[in-house]
C-alpha cells in the first residue's frame, strides 16, 4: 500500500508560479511511474504530466508543455510539479498518482490539492 500526500496548492495570479509536491510512503517509490492529473469543475480528470522511474523520461499534456516541469527525488520519495506562467484555465484540483507496473494503471492516488489562478 502506498499513501500519497500532495501539498503546495493555493491561489495565485495569472502569470505566477506554484510548485506542487507529492510525498509517498513506503520503500518502493523508485519502482513507480508517477503522474500528475487535474480536474476542473464540471470537467473530466485529465493527465498533466508523468515521469518514469528514474526521472529521465517525462511526458506533458499539450496544454502545459513549456510551462510545467515534473521531477522526482527518489531519495526523498517525492515528485514535484513546477508550474510557471499559470493561466486561469489551469485552475483545478491537482492529484498525484502512482503506477507500479508502468502500464498507465494508476493504482494509488493522493487526496488532491486545489490550485486557483485568478485573472
Amino acid at each position: 500500500q502506498v499513501q500519497l500526500v500532495e501539498s503546495g496548492g493555493g491561489l495565485v495570479q495569472a502569470g505566477g508560479s506554484l510548485r506542487l509536491s507529492c510525498a509517498a510512503s513506503g520503500r518502493t517509490f523508485s519502482n513507480y511511474v508517477m503522474g500528475w492529473f487535474r480536474q476542473a469543475p464540471g470537467k473530466e480528470r485529465e493527465s498533466v504530466a508523468r515521469i518514469n522511474r528514474s526521472g529521465v523520461i517525462t511526458y506533458y499534456a499539450d496544454a502545459v508543455k513549456g510551462r510545467f516541469t515534473i521531477s522526482r527525488d527518489n531519495a526523498k520519495n517525492t515528485v514535484y510539479l513546477q508550474m510557471n506562467s499559470l493561466k486561469p484555465e489551469d485552475t483545478a484540483v491537482y492529484y498525484c498518482a502512482a503506477d507500479p507496473s508502468a502500464t498507465r494503471l494508476w493504482t494509488y492516488w493522493g487526496q488532491g490539492t486545489q490550485v486557483t489562478v485568478s485573472s
